[in-house]
């Protein structure tokens, strides 16, 4: 029976434990350097002690390495992956492919999504490598995912929920183009949540000042049945520069969602968790939700609009006072934060001042008409709730005390693990056994800070000794810290050796798009049998030919009606930015897919 893993992004130390206790199986974290977040970078120190934390749960811990490197940068590179093997990290995530030129220690290798996973013969190329997970891009249908699944032995991971990139990942050039900052360097932008016009080749204006290019947000929540049907192991959340809160409510949110799916057999990390909130993702940061592609169908996965987070849609406005209004049902507080689309659909945000009865008193109440529909993008109360909440993971476990010659054995075990501690017997025997039994199993009941939750104990002796409290307390402490430190001896840390292989690549003649930025990248692809190897779009000073700076399955003329497979028109059409920098778009109707190319080229 194959594991079902819930894998939640961690910033930082905090998010990462905050992650564990929530539920999540396994984390990612970035490391100092050469994580596509460069903001949420962490000491091996601090990663060690994500590591110890994690493991003691059975958490795996994963690190981020999947930006592409100068040769300076991949020996760094090397250097920093043998120290988080040293600390047993569990697994590597991986962009570029000059490490498999390097001498590496038996740590797994997983594929980001950054290398463009998208085809059964690029995951089978990877597997040949010796890669143990593909991180599938996030632009494939269930039926196509399913395909996958079935023809490869490796982990398969998909992402589940979070910000959705408009671009195949891995193979966007836009923020390096228009700003110098890299997404495959861990640098991007986000230009895409930018405002562009939509002009046609006689410079006519279809769409003027939208955020084009920006989609919702991704919501596979009520797909997780089928996609553990179709193979799935992994199920990724996104958000490595998220806070607590967003940690909190989403990865709770998945967990419960997984365990009414799964049996607990096929629960991969131990411990129980009771929740002090109910979770809802609608009150979590989000442009709205879409699932995507996972149908095979071209839902509405773009929000021209905003690209700020809308939150849950609350009610219609049905009076407009001087300084309140009305809903036809309302549910907001005070400090509440809401927002709405303007006549000119422009998203505008307020707080809520005060609220009396059903009067609503906002901080600005301009723009706010009759029929207007309000969104509450904060939640106060949830968000009070959210930080006030302090769940614990906490691992069942029972406790057996008997007598031997000398010592009286104490035997303490979960599901998993069980262990033996000897105390040497130089108590007295107590004058009143009831009251001196009940003691014990009073003070071993307590599990204070520790990962242990006793569910009983039993005292097996002829004779109950009397033992001071303070003595029982440092005894249970240490039996406590003895049996942690044993579960974490006995982890089971799963290694794999990579050997180089020569199995041919997909193709004799690469692009820019495999992002090769290195000599070690060149020399894993000539070993591969690819003859000509162009440098990756960072490594080209010029960049004065056609590039494609974006390929996405987006497409902005779908999105307004105007798909030219329906209209049939032969039109031409530019994106234009807040700069008045111009770009070409191109349609691929045939495999329904836009392509943004650069200005030079235009």
């Amino acid at each position: 029976m194959k594991k079902i893993e819930l894998l939640s992004p961690a910033k930082n130390i905090e998010t990462a434990i905050c992650a564990i206790d929530y539920g999540a199986d396994a984390i990612y974290i970035g490391a100092n350097s050469f994580g596509a977040r460069v903001n949420a970078a962490n000491s091996v120190s601090d990663i060690a002690k994500v590591v110890e934390y994690a493991h003691k749960f059975n958490v795996k811990v994963y690190v981020t390495i999947n930006t592409i490197l100068t040769n300076d940068e991949i020996i760094e590179a090397q250097k920093l992956i043998n120290n988080l093997y040293q600390i047993k990290v569990d697994a590597i995530i991986f962009q570029d492919m000059g490490l498999f030129e390097l001498d590496l220690p038996p740590i797994k290798l997983f594929a980001s999504t950054q290398c463009h996973n998208i085809s059964l013969e690029k995951v089978k190329f990877l597997e040949k490598c010796g890669v143990s997970r593909i991180i599938l891009a996030r632009e494939l249908s269930l039926e196509q995912i399913e395909k996958i699944c079935k023809s490869t032995s490796c982990d398969i991971e998909t992402f589940v929920h979070g910000a959705l990139c408009v671009s195949y990942s891995g193979q966007c050039y836009l923020s390096a183009y228009n700003g110098n900052r890299s997404a495959n360097r861990g640098n991007c932008a986000q230009v895409c949540r930018k405002k562009y016009s939509l002009l046609n080749s006689k410079d006519e204006i279809i769409k003027k000042d939208k955020y084009l290019l920006s989609l919702k947000d991704f919501n596979a929540s009520d797909y997780l049945e089928k996609l553990i049907k179709a193979g799935v192991t992994s199920f990724k959340i996104e958000g490595r520069l998220k806070d607590e809160s967003y940690i909190k409510n989403v990865v709770a949110f998945y967990r419960q969602k997984l365990d009414t799916i799964i049996q607990e057999e096929q629960k991969p990390s131990y411990g129980k968790i009771n929740y002090d909130f109910v979770a809802d993702l609608n009150k979590t940061f989000n442009r709205g939700y879409c699932s995507y592609f996972l149908n095979g169908k071209r839902d509405k996965i773009a929000n021209f609009n905003s690209p700020k987070s809308i939150g849950e849609k609350i009610g219609i406005v049905k009076i407009v006072n001087k300084n309140y209004f009305s809903l036809n049902e309302n549910i907001l507080k005070n400090g509440d934060g809401i927002c709405f689309y303007d006549e000119n659909r422009n998203l505008v945000g307020t707080n809520i001042n005060k609220v009396v009865d059903n009067k609503i008193y906002p901080n600005n109440i301009n723009k706010i008409k009759k029929g207007t529909i309000i969104y509450r993008n904060y939640d106060m109360n949830f968000e009070k709730t959210l930080k006030n909440s302090r769940v614990k993971r906490k691992i069942s476990c029972n406790i057996i005390i008997e007598a031997t010659n000398s010592n009286y054995k104490i035997t303490i075990n979960d599901r998993y693990f069980s262990y033996q501690m000897n105390v040497k017997n130089e108590f007295d025997v107590a004058k009143n056994q009831y009251e001196a039994q009940d003691t014990i199993i009073k003070q071993f009941l307590k599990s204070g800070e520790s990962e242990f939750a006793v569910d009983y104990v039993f005292v097996n002796l002829f004779l109950i000794p009397f033992i001071p409290v303070s003595k029982l307390n440092e005894i249970r402490r240490r039996l406590f810290d003895e049996f942690s430190k044993y579960r974490l001896q006995n982890y089971k840390y799963e290694t794999k050796e990579i050997t180089k292989t020569n199995h041919p690549y997909l193709a004799k003649n690469i692009s820019y798009k495999e992002n090769v930025f290195n000599d070690f990248a060149k020399k894993f692809y000539k070993r591969h049998g690819v003859k000509d190897i162009e440098t990756a779009f960072e490594g080209d000073k010029q960049q004065s030919r056609r590039y494609e700076l974006m390929r996405t399955k987006h497409c902005i003329l779908c999105s307004l009606n105007l798909c030219k497979k329906q209209t049939k028109i032969n039109e031409k059409y530019f994106l234009i930015d807040d700069k008045n920098k111009k770009y070409a778009l191109e349609f691929d109707c045939k495999n329904c897919e836009m392509v943004v190319l650069n200005t030079d080229y235009v």
